[in-house]
This record gives structure tokens, sequence and C-alpha cells, in this order.
């Protein structure tokens, strides 16, 4: 390679590297000039905003604020005298209660219904208030709630129907845990009450479970108390003055007896002959006892009455009879 050629090369890379650095030269200083001319463009609308921004912080922290901080102690404050109040209903029903946990039980649960929907109800409508501070139109909230509220009610109004009518049975306090109760056409003692169902046991041990929406009518045969009623049949012959007092007598030692006198409510009633049918008289005793000792207490009464009867030989009552036959026919 020549002199002369190299020299070339080396002015050429010279004038390529000038035009290089004029070129960056020019793209810096129109980025420059975009920049500054878009920051003075700009200046104005962001100090604007931040302008609004503050004015609107500053009016919230002056009226805004205190109203949230307000609704918040107001629905902490309604929480817990909503819990407290529950509490005092449990503990009371517990030092009341004579049927002990069970009635605890049932009190318990519907208190336990009652805080929550209480407590739904407290922060729904603290949640509404707040939203209204920021600006926020409830209004549609309200309307989608309804319509969900009303679609749940038609697509759930067996459950629902359920759990309104458990509520009242509960409240009413219309049966407890050991009752004994008849409700359309099953009975037995009540061995659970839930919300939605009441489960029952009859005396061949078969498990009933009763949806509440589904009782309209409750038969209570253990409330308070229960009759026994017994009819005790002799002869037609035996004298019927000695038959009462038999039976008297039997009632009176049976009442002052220690070992049943707690489970009676009252003392033995014999009103006398309650009915008289061919050859065998009826005579009525009833008894009010305890709620669940009925059928020990007529069961007692029953062998300590025949083994009276053996002792004064007094003839029970033989069953009327009935002969069925064909008259012989006409002499022919």
């Amino acid at each position: 390679m020549t002199d002369r050629t190299a020299m070339n090369i080396v002015a050429f890379l010279s004038t390529c590297t000038s035009f290089t650095e004029d070129a960056a030269s020019i793209i810096n200083t129109g980025r420059s000039a975009i920049i500054r001319n878009l920051n003075e463009s700009m200046q104005p609308q962001w100090a604007d905003l931040l302008r609004d921004w503050h004015d609107d912080l500053v009016w919230w922290a002056r009226h805004g604020g205190p109203r949230l901080i307000v609704i918040l102690v107001v629905t902490f404050v309604f929480i817990r005298m909503l819990g407290l109040l529950t509490r005092q209903v449990i503990e009371l029903s517990q030092k009341r209660s004579l049927r002990g946990a069970p009635r605890t039980q049932q009190i318990k649960t519907l208190a336990g219904v009652i805080h929550s929907a209480g407590v739904f109800a407290i922060l729904f409508v603290a949640i509404m208030q707040t939203l209204e501070l920021f600006s926020i139109d409830i209004k549609p909230l309200l309307a989608s709630a309804g319509i969900v509220g009303v679609a749940i009610g038609f697509g759930a109004q067996t459950l629902v129907k359920d759990v309104i009518n458990g509520f009242f049975i509960l409240a009413e306090n219309q049966f407890e845990v050991g009752d004994t109760i008849r409700t359309g056409t099953v009975s037995g003692t009540v061995e659970e009450i839930t919300m939605r169902r009441t489960t029952l046991r009859d005396s061949d041990g078969t498990l009933h479970i009763v949806p509440n929406g589904a009782i309209q009518i409750v038969s209570n045969m253990t409330r308070d108390w229960s009759q026994v009623t017994l009819h005790v049949t002799a002869d037609y012959s035996e004298n019927s003055d000695r038959v009462v007092q038999i039976i008297k007598d039997v009632a009176s030692e049976f009442y002052n007896d220690p070992a049943f006198h707690d489970d009676m409510v009252a003392e033995p009633d014999v009103p006398g002959i309650e009915r008289v049918t061919g050859q065998e008289v009826d005579y009525l005793m009833t008894v009010k006892v305890r709620p669940g000792q009925q059928y020990a207490v007529a069961r007692e009464l029953r062998r300590r009455i025949k083994t009276a009867f053996e002792k004064n030989n007094i003839r029970a009552a033989a069953p009327t009879q009935v002969y069925i036959g064909q008259l012989p026919g006409p002499a022919k």
C-alpha cells in the first residue's frame, strides 16, 4: 500500500469521525430542547394535579377523616355491646334453666345466630357509610344486593322456611331436648334441635328427622308435668265402694313411698267408676308426675293394684264373650 493511499484512508476516517461527532451533538441538542419544551408544557398540568390532590386530601382530612373515625368507633362499640348482651343471656340461662345443659345449649345456638346476624347488619351499615365518604355511589350496590336476596329467597325458600321456623321454636321454647312430642304423624323423644331440623326417637328406637318447616302443630307430652291415666277393671259383682277404697289405699301408699314420691307432682286421685260395660266395671285413677316419669309410675301402680286385688280376692273383669254359631233348623 502506498503512502498516498494510507493518507486518503486516514483522511476519510477523520471525516467520518467528525461527522459522527457532529450528528451526536445535534441529537443531544435536539433531545435537550424537546425535554425542556415538554417540561415547560407539562409542569403547569402536574402542578394543577398535585394542587387538586392536596386540596382534596386537606378537605377529606377535615371532614371525612373524623366521620370515618366516628363510624369505626361506633361500629366497634355496637359489636362489643352485642357480644356482651349475648353472653349475659347465656349466663342468665345457665343460672335459671331447670333442664340444665340441653336448654343452655339451645340458648347458646339462638344467641349465636342473633350475634352473627347483628354483627353482619352492623358491618353492612358501617361499610355503606364508609363508601359514601369516598364518594362511591351505593345505590347500585344496594340494588344488586336486593336482587341477589330475592334470587336466594326464591331458590332456597324451603331452607329459609326451616331456619325461620327453627328460630321461633328455640326462641319460644316450644320443646326441649328430652321432651316427648308429637308432630304430624310421628312422635318420640327429642334428641337434637338445630336451626334446620329436629331429631326424634320413638319407642321402637326409630330415628325421625323432621325439617322445622314441616312442623305445624306440636303436642308436647312432657312439658312441666305429665299425667298417668289408669283404667282399672273389676268384675261387675264386686262391691264398688270396696274396690275404690282398695285403689285409694294403693295410691296413698304409693305416694308416701320415698322411692317414688319425688316423681309425682300431686297425690294420686281416684274419682271412682269411669264406665260399666257388660260384666266389667272400669275404675279411673289419675296421677300427675314429673316429665318423663309417667311410664315408670304407671308400671309400678299396675303391679301394686294387681297385688292388692289378689290379696283382697277381687276378681278381675272377664272379657265379654260373644258366641257365634248356627241355630238348629226346624224339625221335619
